[in-house]
């Protein structure tokens, strides 16, 4: 099987948001308690944090970190959580039925974005929340004046402001599973209202209110928000459809999420028409993953190849779309449905570490064309045309004059020559490729194996002509191409 990928490096058509490198932290399992955070470990640092953890986070380049939910902030209330350890209650956790017992607070949270260099982004509750406990949120944050919760920071040990810039409207509250469930109406209402008051409280701040992956939903709160907020949500878990093919099936859920992903840009261009917003709303992608093996907590899936290579195409289409996506955050960091998997005494990265190292390490700056012609396979769950079989990005470092084109196997069984040909431009020395793949589609790390699947370099010979990448079944590689004009 053949396919051809057509580049043209001197046709830039985006810039990508480093926001889409994003990542979320949840008080759920050991996300956060024997994760992140792990004190009396001889892993952890003075302040509990774990420090293997944070050296692989790091490696990730995670740009946002979204926290503390998820469903789990529709019932948390911040103040439980600052102040002395010791005197923090324990609550119940009404969303994953557990117990909080709030050692891991704002303070804890914010500390741990500098440790690791990510931009904070706090999900507020808009459950069992009110206004008034939002807006105190922000002011403890942010405030640098003589009022009460900037003194109870102080008081807290940091006196200068976080300056938290991201702040969301709530989370998942379309949903019954919800704590303080609403209609689109009750929302929407609650939320202009919450945003209207952070505004006054912090103008700087940037808001993202709650979408639904519905239309009905998301043109009510877009047509009640949209003056006040930046950023509207979209929450995608990948998993296989019954009744198709499990490897296929799973594979094309990335694209059924782009589907909707141009319909929510098209609601909020529609938005900005009708009420002649000039500025820009984006979407925030601030929930997606593979997840659907593991449905009750503690969540800890494994992931094997075909998983990492729908997290592969996922983020190729994230960053295709870099026009109307500006923020994205895998769910999640640690153990619960994530890439990196702990144990007291170590951890490993699991198969779907890799293509977000990738991800972040080998893209440039800069979305340039890229047109590919494959075959492909159809499926329900996407409305229109096929899914290719082969799924292909091209970035530009114009720095490093380094081209990178993300080409994704998505075939089971064959392999495929891609054709990669490269107009304006002239290849410079010697290519590379970052290439992950494995000989099953059910092959996960461990303990017993961590580097089961991980990312491993080959050289990619001189070409005559077109760049010709032998693309393995289920295999995602990134070809690091030297460019010259």
């Amino acid at each position: 099987m053949r396919a051809t990928v057509r580049v043209d490096v001197e046709r830039v058509v985006g810039t990508i948001d480093p926001k889409i490198y994003g990542n979320f932290a949840e008080h759920l399992g050991r996300c956060i308690y024997g994760g992140i955070y792990d004190p009396g470990s001889p892993l952890s640092d003075e302040r509990g944090f774990r420090t293997d953890v944070a050296e692989m986070v790091r490696r990730l380049r995670v740009s946002i970190l979204r926290w503390p939910g998820g469903n789990f902030v529709s019932g948390y209330h911040w103040l439980d959580g600052v102040g002395p350890r010791e005197s923090r209650p324990h609550r119940h956790d009404l969303a994953w039925h557990a117990i909080e017992t709030n050692q891991f607070g704002t303070d804890e949270f914010l500390e741990y974005c500098h440790l690791i260099g990510a931009a904070p982004y706090i999900c507020l509750n808009l459950g069992t929340g009110t206004i008034d406990e939002a807006a105190a949120w922000v002011a403890y944050c942010n405030c640098d004046d003589s009022t009460y919760y900037a003194q109870l920071r102080r008081k807290n040990g940091h006196p200068e402001p976080y300056r938290v810039m991201y702040w969301g409207l709530g989370n998942e509250l379309y949903g019954d599973w919800q704590i303080g469930h609403k209609t689109a109406e009750e929302y929407a209402r609650l939320a202009e209202e919450t945003a209207k008051v952070l505004r006054w409280t912090d103008p700087s701040i940037r808001l993202v209110a709650c979408g639904a992956q519905r239309v009905d939903w998301d043109w009510e709160v877009l047509r009640r928000t949209a003056r006040h907020v930046d950023f509207i949500s979209a929450h995608f878990y990948f998993g296989p459809q019954p009744g198709e093919d499990a490897t296929l099936s799973l594979l094309a859920a990335p694209y059924a999420a782009g589907e909707y992903l141009d319909i929510l840009a098209g609601l909020i261009s529609g938005i900005r028409r009708e009420q002649k917003i000039e500025r820009e709303i984006a979407i925030a992608v601030d929930e997606w993953n593979c997840w659907y093996r593991q449905r009750r907590p503690p969540l800890e899936e494994q992931y094997n190849l075909v998983d990492a290579i729908c997290v592969a195409t996922f983020l190729n289409l994230l960053r295709r779309r870099a026009g109307t996506i500006k923020i994205a955050n895998l769910a999640q960091l640690v153990n619960v449905i994530a890439p990196i998997f702990t144990r007291p005494d170590g951890l490993f990265l699991q198969t779907i570490y890799w293509p977000l190292l990738a991800a972040v390490r080998y893209s440039g700056p800069f979305l340039v064309r890229c047109d590919t012609e494959s075959d492909g396979f159809t499926t329900s769950r996407v409305v229109a045309g096929s899914v290719p079989y082969v799924d292909a990005l091209a970035t530009l470092d114009p720095d490093t004059r380094k081209l990178y084109v993300s080409v994704v196997n998505l075939h089971p069984r064959e392999g495929i020559d891609v054709a990669v040909r490269i107009h304006e431009a002239r290849i410079r020395g010697q290519i590379q490729a970052h290439v992950m793949t494995a000989d099953r589609p059910d092959l996960a790390n461990s303990f017993e194996n961590p580097d089961a699947i991980r990312l491993m370099l080959r050289n990619v010979p001189e070409p005559k002509d077109d760049v010709v990448w032998e693309a393995p079944p289920l295999s995602a590689a990134v070809l690091e191409v030297p460019v010259g004009r």
